[in-house]
């Protein structure tokens, strides 16, 4: 497990109802109760950082103490400095216990000079746990010295302090621990990391259910990528929509600028010039390029081409319409891009024409149907009834991974499949059945997996994001908003709630 997805999951826990508080709480109980099992008695010394795993720590120093042990609390930076909410109140637990009969000893150091060898049975490690990068600094680096100085027992809370969470590294020091406890999932570093390092590790259970890694929350915005100060035009997402028709215009538009408030920085779309003037006339920040004809067709193909050459993600259907030569000209549109190994999004009309072996072997594609669209393009005769909602999800997943590409489909819950992942969103509200907000989903979905998450993060996200703008519009306006209204929503619908901050 990454560190990004347990930040991740976390979050989505909260959103589910489980407070961080009480996962915070849960955690460091699982490390005083490690620890009981090792010593039966005696001094503990808990080198304490600012973040969550400090907090864990402040946890773990209460229980150890109701276990009888003797506790000293080194917090490694002034309190003012605690960034975790969860954390600043378990810490002014702690210094309200400090004037009780408790065995309690709380330390402040500010500066490295103030450190001392400390003569205990047990050290615990909350300083740093997945909030790690680069060289350390002071005191932290001076005080991990000291910790693997020391002959006592030495137990890291979720990761060594200095091992870096991802790749299991150690860029400048690093705790060397005989116990290391961790929460939820074992962590992609703690597999790689030097076994001197980790010791024995423990994973343990704080009481996050299955549910929270599969349906989505607003943990998922944790993953939006934060953009440098260097960034230039057209580096955060270029996309091309092809559709549109003489019928509907409006369809590749809409896509185009939920595209646009979702964060890519350039969107094109390619349509016949019968729909050239309408989809403009929709917004300046559209650039629009028409082929001649009513609807999409082979002769088209070679100037789409080039146009897919510069492009990070293509979206095909929306507002294509149904003639037979746009169906052909999809058919090849889609043979050629996958040769390039370029991302395609199908949607729309597109599910209806393309042909579902011509795609099934193609990993980098993502595919955005409706119930009706989905039993189409997989040539279901008969219809799905199934009452119990689990078997209806193993049903589709089954006949989803009759492709190698992703399935987002649309409904009350949406269904996102690939391969053996599964991921659910419970967002929207029923005024989201007016026409065009599936086109925005799709423009959401190519934005994301144009800014570079991963096919299932991409899709995963762009269902709770456009629900989230749905349910925002119908705050503002009840059930009789319009897509257009809704794509105002869709920059409110991804900002990360700030009770995110400090959660590593």
């Amino acid at each position: 497990m990454k560190p990004i997805d347990m930040m991740v999951t976390d979050l989505n826990a909260e959103y589910l109802g489980i407070p961080r508080l009480s996962l915070m709480e849960n955690a460091g109980k699982a490390v005083a109760q490690e620890i009981n099992k090792l010593i039966d008695s005696g001094s503990v010394t808990i080198f304490a950082g600012t973040g969550g795993n400090g907090g864990d720590g402040f946890v773990a120093a209460r229980h150890l103490l109701n276990m009888g042990f003797k506790v000293e609390v080194i917090l490694l930076a002034h309190p003012s400095r605690v960034r975790s909410e969860e954390a600043k109140k378990n810490w002014e637990v702690l210094e309200k216990m400090k004037f009780s009969p408790a065995p309690l000893e709380l330390r402040i150091i500010r500066d490295s000079s103030q450190l001392k060898p400390p003569n205990t049975s047990v050290i615990v490690d909350a300083i740093l746990g997945t909030g790690i990068k680069g060289r350390l600094r002071e005191p932290i680096r001076s005080a991990i010295k000291l910790i693997n100085k020391s002959k006592a027992l030495k137990v890291a809370v979720d990761i060594p302090s200095g091992v870096e969470p991802e790749t299991g590294e150690v860029a400048d020091v690093a705790v060397e621990a005989d116990y290391t406890v961790t929460f939820h999932r074992m962590k992609d570093g703690l597999k790689m990391a030097d076994p001197t390092l980790t010791g024995e590790i423990i994973v343990s259970d704080i009481g996050i259910p299955p549910m929270c890694e599969i349906f989505t929350g607003p943990g998922d915005l944790l993953r939006l990528p934060k953009r440098k100060s260097s960034t230039h035009k057209g580096e955060n997402g270029r996309i091309l929509i092809i559709g549109g028709s003489a019928q509907y215009s409006g369809a590749p538009a809409l896509a185009g600028l939920a595209a646009l408030k979702s964060g890519a920085d350039l969107v094109t779309i390619a349509c016949p010039e019968s729909a050239m003037i309408p989809i403009k006339s929709y917004s300046l920040d559209l650039i629009v390029k028409g082929f001649p004809g009513d609807h999409i067709n082979t002769k088209m193909l070679k100037g789409m081409l080039k146009m897919v050459e510069r492009v990070d993600c293509i979206l095909i259907g929306c507002g294509g319409g149904l003639e037979p030569e746009t169906g052909d000209a999809f058919d090849l549109l889609v043979q050629e891009i996958m040769k390039m190994g370029k991302p395609i999004v199908i949607d729309a009309d597109g599910l209806k024409l393309i042909k579902k072996d011509t795609i099934k072997d193609y990993h980098n594609i993502i595919l955005t149907p409706h119930e009706g669209e989905f039993k189409k393009f997989f040539s279901l005769k008969s219809p799905i009834i199934i009452k119990d909602f689990k078997e209806k999800v193993t049903a589709y997943h089954s006949i989803a991974n009759n492709i190698k590409g992703l399935v987002l489909l649309k409904g009350p819950v949406d269904m996102i499949f690939q391969g053996e992942k599964v991921r659910l969103n419970t967002t929207g509200t029923p005024g989201m059945t007016v026409g065009g907000t599936g086109d925005c989903l799709a423009g959401i979905t190519a934005s994301l997996w144009a800014q570079g998450l991963s096919t299932m993060d991409a899709a995963a996200l762009a269902a709770f994001i456009n629900g989230r703008a749905g349910e925002l519009a119908e705050e503002e306006y009840g059930y009789g908003f319009t897509a257009s209204e809704m794509i105002d929503f869709i920059p409110r619908a991804m900002s990360i709630p700030s009770t995110t901050s400090g959660i590593t």
